[in-house]
């Protein structure tokens, strides 16, 4: 039976490349974006910082990389057709909510995605404000090919009422994990106060849909 091949030029570069996003993160964590800087991510993952040129194209593209895989938003492109489709019968609604509750869910659990959220509302960064664009763009057009069709002539604005529902959870799930307080009376740091927020939106998609 041939050895299994555990090193090579593609194995060492991948594992580069991933040690390279992971010091990024490492340096974001603790140092925050006026951290960085390609000697500082290079040291921390033990590499000449010519690699990050060759892999990534230099310092921002490394940062890219980092940011869009931590990102809550793993909605790609090429997926947005089978979602209309599998969303077209209920005329968006489920899919509204699972996106609600997945991006509640990801923003409690993940210290990461709610420090990408925070740079994006404090600091005017342009890889920040693309990856702002890429979330609005890819949501605008699923809401354009089956959602705005099923509120035309209605009384009520989904898209008003969802980004309040969005920026809703923002706030909470940061001042929950910031401040670590309770708000309105709801702990969000305990599994009952989740539940409610969850059932909530629940009541307000339904509420919207009705």
């Amino acid at each position: 039976m041939a050895r299994k091949v555990t090193d090579g030029p593609l194995r060492n570069k991948e594992r580069t490349k991933k040690n390279l996003i992971a010091a990024v993160g490492y340096i974001l964590k603790r140092k925050g974006f006026s951290g960085l800087n390609l000697s500082k991510v290079a040291e921390r993952a033990k590499v000449d910082r010519r690699l990050i040129y060759d892999y990534f194209g230099g310092l921002e593209g490394v940062v890219k990389e980092y940011l869009n895989a931590n990102d809550y938003w793993k909605i790609n492109s090429e997926d947005i057709d089978h979602i209309v489709e599998t969303s077209r019968a209920d005329a968006g609604k489920g899919m509204a909510y699972s996106v609600l509750e997945h991006q509640f869910d990801s923003l409690m659990g993940n210290e990461e995605m709610r420090r990408i959220i925070s740079w994006g509302l404090s600091e005017k960064l342009p890889l920040l404000k693309a990856l702002d664009l890429k979330r609005e763009n890819t949501g605008d057009q699923i809401m354009s090919s089956v959602i705005d069709k099923y509120f035309v002539d209605r009384d009520k604005n989904f898209r008003a009422i969802y980004a309040l529902l969005m920026g809703g959870i923002y706030y909470l799930t940061l001042h929950a994990k910031i401040q670590e307080n309770p708000f309105c009376g709801i702990d969000l740091n305990q599994e009952q106060g989740q539940a409610e927020i969850k059932k909530a939106l629940k009541q307000l998609i339904d509420w919207t849909y009705s």
